[in-house]
């Protein structure tokens, strides 16, 4: 049962994929909120305003009434176990850490391989890009081949394990990784983006 939302406000930058899995998820979800960007060249998230809010200095960061919660992961779980239902977040053991194994995914070879190679890429930040790629082309021969037998990474139906790791894989070719070997993957991003309340992610344009 979807309970209605307190007055939800997520501090996000446009252009991270941990700030839209979390504005996809709330989305998917149909629940209001008000979106506070936060100036990220500006230093804005060092600032003690949003420290106080985060103490790591890292965006997302979702306002739920009184609770503060930051970690896009953490944020997923959080608003799937509140305001969703147990088809994006399992209720039984092995349900979950089929999930939590893609949450992990997406914090671990997802965020090391083809975020920091877009990041490096567009943000010219001192990243080893060449590492980068070599990781994301690894991550996705293995989701290639899960992909290939399931419609999602957990089985046949959305998870937030899908929403963690749909936005820096549908944006990896910003960091020079092409999508082109990999039609599971695509078909994939695909079946995400056909989602009622789908969102996209902002793109970087020359």
């Amino acid at each position: 049962m979807h309970l209605i939302a307190p007055s939800l406000k997520l501090h996000r930058f446009a252009l991270s994929g941990h700030c839209h899995r979390v504005e996809l998820f709330l989305s998917l979800l149909k629940l209001p909120v008000e979106l506070i960007d936060v100036d990220l060249a500006g230093k804005a998230h060092k600032t003690p305003a949003f420290l106080a809010l985060n103490p790591f200095g890292q965006v997302p960061v979702l306002q739920d009434g009184e609770l503060t919660l930051a970690d896009s992961n953490a944020i997923l779980v959080y608003l799937a176990g509140k305001y969703g239902d147990e088809s994006w977040w399992p209720r039984d053991p092995a349900g979950q850490a089929a999930v939590q194994q893609w949450l992990s995914i997406a914090a671990g070879p997802l965020a090391f391989g083809p975020a920091a190679a877009r990041v490096a890429h567009l943000f010219k930040e001192p990243l080893n890009a060449t590492e980068a790629i070599k990781q994301a082309k690894m991550l996705f021969a293995v989701m290639e081949q899960v992909l290939a037998k399931s419609a999602f990474l957990t089985g046949s139906t959305p998870t937030i394990a899908d929403i963690a790791n749909y936005s820096y894989t549908a944006h990896a070719p910003e960091g020079n990784i092409s999508l082109d070997p990999y039609p599971a993957i695509n078909a994939w991003l695909v079946r995400i983006e056909q989602l009622p309340g789908f969102i996209p992610m902002k793109k970087i344009t020359a």
